[in-house]
């Protein structure tokens, strides 16, 4: 889109975009051994979010060689599960990347505002314990333009503290409740919601909560009806979850129209 609006102000040339396109929709990456990735450059088009980039199992070099194709395209980047060597070699190599270390991300935002998604989104946390799994989550989401409300530390040990913030999260279109222990908080909260549960159990625990295991048993077994589970420790589905549903919603309030008169609509289908 970036690049569509520059041939439109005069800015490059038609054949020149037709050179940078000509990369698309996808690009090798390679080191000095061989292609270490394939970047899905269009993905952007068809989901309305890029390609984000899962650090775990590259080498910091990797990384780097990576994201240097998505940022010289305009499109900013987000590195996951990325450690402390990658993060410094990240940001060497980009000063103005937004390090997450809790989250283990590094985020730089692209050459242009991304436009931010219709609808309101809530983190909710079981314990402190939680967050490193609610800022990977956060960190997703504000890279697609959205910044989310939170409310942390309201496990079910407690659940006064969770009642207290109920019509705070009655405002919110999607909830993402993170919990380790019994991962009894989503089911608490989808009892209390109108909106959209997306429920991530977290490896938090003691030795019966298998590394995450049980969580995601409960979960799956609440009795809260439509709750939606995604895997252990994985706040970067989450957030895609709530950005697939964000993005929905916005197409389902489109009202068809056949005549010449239609009003245009931005990328996520809502006529402005």
């Amino acid at each position: 889109m970036a690049l569509l609006r520059a041939v439109a102000r005069g800015e490059v040339a038609p054949e020149g975009a037709l050179d940078q396109l000509a990369l698309a929709p996808f690009e090798a990456v390679a080191d000095a051994a061989g292609d270490v990735a394939t970047l899905d450059h269009h993905r952007a088009l068809r989901q309305g979010v890029p390609e984000v980039v899962y650090g775990a199992g590259k080498s910091p070099a990797q990384a780097v060689a990576i994201v240097g194709r998505l940022a010289v395209r305009g499109e900013g980047f987000l590195v996951t599960r990325a450690d402390d060597g990658m993060r410094a070699a990240l940001l060497a190599a980009y000063p103005a990347a937004v390090e997450n270390v809790l989250g283990r991300t590094v985020r730089l935002a692209p050459d242009e505002p991304v436009r931010s998604h219709c609808g309101r989104v809530c983190i909710v946390t079981a314990g402190t314990a939680d967050l490193p799994v609610a800022e990977e989550c956060a960190e997703t989401l504000r890279s697609a333009g959205v910044v989310a409300d939170r409310v942390t530390d309201v496990g079910v040990a407690g659940v006064h503290r969770l009642l207290a913030r109920a019509s705070q999260l009655a405002m919110a279109d999607v909830v993402i409740v993170i919990a380790g222990m019994d991962g009894a908080l989503p089911s608490a909260v989808g009892g209390i919601v109108r909106g959209a549960v997306i429920a991530v159990p977290t490896s938090v625990g003691y030795g019966a909560s298998f590394a995450g295991l049980a969580p995601l048993l409960t979960m799956l077994n609440s009795c809260a009806a439509g709750i939606t589970v995604v895997n252990i420790d994985n706040g970067f589905g989450a957030a895609m979850a709530a950005l697939r549903i964000l993005g929905s919603r916005a197409s389902s309030n489109v009202t068809p129209d056949a005549s010449s008169n239609a009003k245009p609509g931005n990328e996520f289908g809502v006529a402005t």
